[in-house]
C-alpha cells in the first residue's frame, strides 16, 4: 500500500474503522486512536523506540486489536513548508511499515502540534514530570483528530 496524503488516502479507508494516529519522535513514538465512526481521537500510549521491526510490530498489533484500518502519521513539515531531516525520517518509516500491512498510512501536517498540547497540558497544571511522560500520545491524539475533522468536511 502507498504513503498518501491524507485526503488521497481517504478515497481507500472504509465508511467505517478506527484510524491509529501517530507521532513519531526519535526516542518515542505517541500512540492515539479513532472511534469507529472517527469522530474522536483518544490518547493511548507512548511507545518507546527500540528497532524498526520492534517498534512496527508494537504498532501493527495494536492495530490488529483496535480493529484499525489505517494510520495517520504526523508529518513535520517546517513553518516555511519545506520539509528537513525530520520529515524525511517520517517518510521513510512510513515507506517501511507501508511494506508490512495493506492498511492504508496517511501523512498530515503536524506542524505545531506538539507545542499546542504542551501549552494545553501547562494550563491543566499538569507536572512537568507527567507532561514529559504524556505529551507524546496526546500530540498524536492532536494530530489524528486534525484529520479527523479535515476527513469529515
Amino acid at each position: 500500500m502507498p504513503v498518501l496524503a491524507l485526503i488521497e488516502a481517504a478515497a481507500l479507508l472504509p465508511p467505517r474503522g478506527a484510524l491509529i494516529g501517530l507521532d513519531l519522535g526519535t526516542k518515542t513514538i505517541g500512540v492515539a486512536s479513532s472511534d469507529p465512526d472517527r469522530r474522536l481521537a483518544t490518547p493511548v500510549e507512548t511507545v518507546s523506540r527500540k528497532r524498526f521491526t520492534l517498534d512496527a510490530e508494537r504498532l501493527l498489533t495494536f492495530a490488529r486489536e483496535r480493529h484499525a484500518v489505517g494510520f495517520v502519521l504526523g508529518l513535520p513539515i517546517n513553518m516555511d513548508g519545506s520539509e528537513g531531516p525530520r520529515a524525511q525520517a517520517t517518510r521513510a518509516f512510513a515507506r517501511n511499515l507501508a511494506n508490512l500491512t495493506e492498511l492504508p498510512i496517511a501523512l498530515w501536517d503536524e506542524r505545531l502540534s506538539t507545542a499546542a498540547v504542551e501549552r494545553a497540558l501547562i494550563e491543566a497544571d499538569v507536572s512537568r514530570e507527567k507532561r514529559k511522560a504524556m505529551i507524546d500520545q496526546h500530540a498524536a491524539a492532536y494530530i489524528l483528530q486534525g484529520a479527523l475533522d479535515r476527513l469529515r468536511r
